[in-house]
């Protein structure tokens, strides 16, 4: 059994210095985006799935086919606009690994003649979880996000640039870079949560220190002096919140009154444009090289069964291709959405959507266009419904601060919870003695991902049956999912827990209903705990002695009792999935 605290060695790398080409970590990870991973039999029509493969790629194309997919869908969003700006601007990737629809990019282009793309590898992503001591990032997701990365530096080569990877904090990084290239302006993504805020306030004290020369001479011949310009974007949701009707700090404390307010009142901006090339950049030594897991501090750990996520922009414009159009999948998404079996329940866009690969406008636009060219009905709608829970938890890291952090969530409700290890060791390895708990956390662990239905579950297990302090099970997610971001994971932890903004305090979810309503079979139980698959499938989801000792009584056990289903909408980014998912 895994301890709960594990920290994570790392040494900051040497400053940049004017003068010398920029010092880089060495190693890079070798990335392989091909099909090389077999595919389980699914079919949408019977909802089930084979078995006898283990594991999924999604999407499942080959990189020759992604690549193909990604560059239709760019050249739909190519325009031949003109840029006049002077100088050198640095693009600051954080959370928007994609060119597609990413306004920081543009910006930086229209305003400069040479636009310099840099990520931080910044070494607090990697160290330990608020109180509980996890790995702040797993393997998985950081497997992930090299991924990311990797597809990201190949589409800007594509378009004349290309990406700088430092191995530092952004706040030492970035100053020292915007002196030696003499950047008059770093844009980047804006950011909500306190740790995002305050790298933020770092970084702009950093660049006030830099003063670099202008263009323009005073009347006594003397060169002016300035210091580069940080300009954030908002990037991160389908509404953007300067068209919100109501400023942030007053977001009305129900969902539901939300999205009628913003669906009545706001309209969805359109997709940017940008030109097929967006080169030259700025001379550079040495562009870098990727990370590896062991230079994170981490060890590789493989997919061994279940879904398989491949990272990057590339990768998530094939999987809204695949979904909507090739598998014409999206016509049925809500009668499936609760799935938990198999690759195409839902859509499965929520772990791109967190990295920022893949942009909610754009999944908007492609959802109107599905409906134009093939279908209007409420699964359609529903996909942006579930977009707008997420910008809902955006919305509402910004209104609520700390407080969604916090034991008593943003409602300050006081309860006694208990962080007993050994209990909750049960709940996150997967040892509870009911199959339907053990089996989503085994999935979790192993894939990084779990169902919008499972999230709901287990969190409703953890808080009201087994009594856990829900921060316990907030920076386990956060630890493990490959779709984490603070705002959609604690925002459903908090909603779940009965701390955060939901009308109903006790919501309550039946296992043994549950069970019955969406695993009826035992299907689910039997791919993650296959020691059960030999029992009857109406035995499968209820052991009895034939599974491990369960390891507390159910508040309610029987499945007469109305169950109070919590939605804790669907966690980390969504048209993703669920919501359940810092400090």
């Amino acid at each position: 059994m895994a301890i709960l605290s594990l920290t994570l060695p790392y040494h900051l790398k040497t400053a940049i210095n004017p003068s010398h080409s920029i010092p880089i970590l060495r190693n890079p990870a070798r990335i392989f985006l091909s099909n090389r991973f077999p595919i389980m039999n699914f079919s949408s029509n019977s909802g089930r799935v084979s078995t006898s493969l283990s594991i999924y790629q999604v999407p499942e194309q080959n990189g020759n086919e992604m690549d193909h997919i990604s560059e239709q869908a760019f050249q739909r969003y190519s325009c031949n606009n003109k840029r006049n700006g002077k100088g050198i601007a640095i693009v600051w990737f954080r959370n928007d690994l994609r060119i597609l629809d990413n306004e920081a990019l543009y910006k930086a282009w229209l305003s400069s003649e040479n636009v310099l793309p840099v990520y931080c590898v910044d070494p607090r992503l990697f160290g330990t979880s608020y109180h509980f001591g996890f790995p702040k990032t797993g393997a998985l997701r950081a497997q992930f996000l090299i991924e990311c990365l990797a597809d990201l530096r190949k589409n800007l080569m594509k378009r004349g640039l290309n990406l700088l990877i430092q191995h530092g904090k952004p706040e030492d990084v970035l100053p020292s870079l915007a002196k030696a290239i003499e950047a008059h302006t770093v844009y980047a993504q804006k950011e909500t949560c306190s740790e995002e805020l305050n790298v933020e306030r770092l970084v702009a004290k950093g660049l006030q220190q830099v003063t670099i020369p202008s263009s323009q001479e005073k009347p006594t011949g003397v060169m002016k002096s300035k210091n580069p310009k940080l300009q954030f974007i908002w990037g991160t949701t389908m509404y953007h919140i300067d068209d919100l009707p109501f400023d942030a700090s007053s977001l009305p404390d129900v969902y539901t009154q939300f999205r009628k307010t913003v669906e009545a009142k706001c309209s969805i901006r359109a997709c940017l444009k940008l030109p097929a090339s967006l080169g030259p950049p700025p001379v550079i030594g040495d562009w870098g090289s990727l990370p590896s897991l062991e230079q994170l501090g981490l060890c590789s750990q493989n997919v061994t069964k279940g879904m398989r996520f491949v990272g990057g922009e590339t990768a998530a414009l094939s999987r809204v291709h695949e979904y909507f159009w090739k598998k014409d999948l999206l016509k049925v998404y809500k009668e499936t959405r609760n799935g938990m079996l198999g690759p195409d329940y839902s859509t499965k866009f929520s772990p791109w959507l967190a990295s920022g690969s893949l942009s909610p406008r754009f999944i908007h636009e492609e959802v109107k266009r599905y409906e134009n060219e093939r279908q209007s009905n409420s699964s359609t709608y529903w996909v942006l419904f579930e977009l707008i829970w997420r910008d809902y938890f955006r919305f509402l890291s910004v209104k609520c601060g700390n407080s969604l952090f916090h034991l008593g969530g943003p409602r300050k409700v006081e309860l006694k919870w208990s962080q007993d290890k050994n209990s909750f060791e049960s709940w996150r390895d997967g040892s509870t003695g009911y199959p339907l708990i053990d089996a989503n956390m085994k999935e979790l662990s192993t894939t990084g991902f779990m169902s919008n239905r499972g999230r709901q579950i287990v969190c409703s297990f953890l808080v009201r049956d087994m009594g856990i302090d829900w921060r316990m099970g907030a920076e386990w997610f956060e630890s493990c999912l490959l779709d984490y971001d603070p705002c959609s994971n604690y925002g459903n932890w908090t909603y779940g827990s009965g701390v955060g903004n939901d009308p109903r305090e006790d919501r309550y979810f039946s296992i043994p209903k549950q069970a019955q309503t969406y695993d009826p079979e035992g299907e689910y139980i039997a791919y993650w705990l296959p020691q059960l698959r030999s029992l009857p499938k109406d035995k499968r989801n209820f052991p009895g002695n034939l599974y491990i000792p369960r390891i507390v009584p159910l508040k309610f056990e029987t499945t007469s009792r109305q169950d109070k289903s919590f939605g804790a909408r669907r966690t980390n980014n969504r048209g993703r999935e669920a919501r359940v998912n810092r400090r």
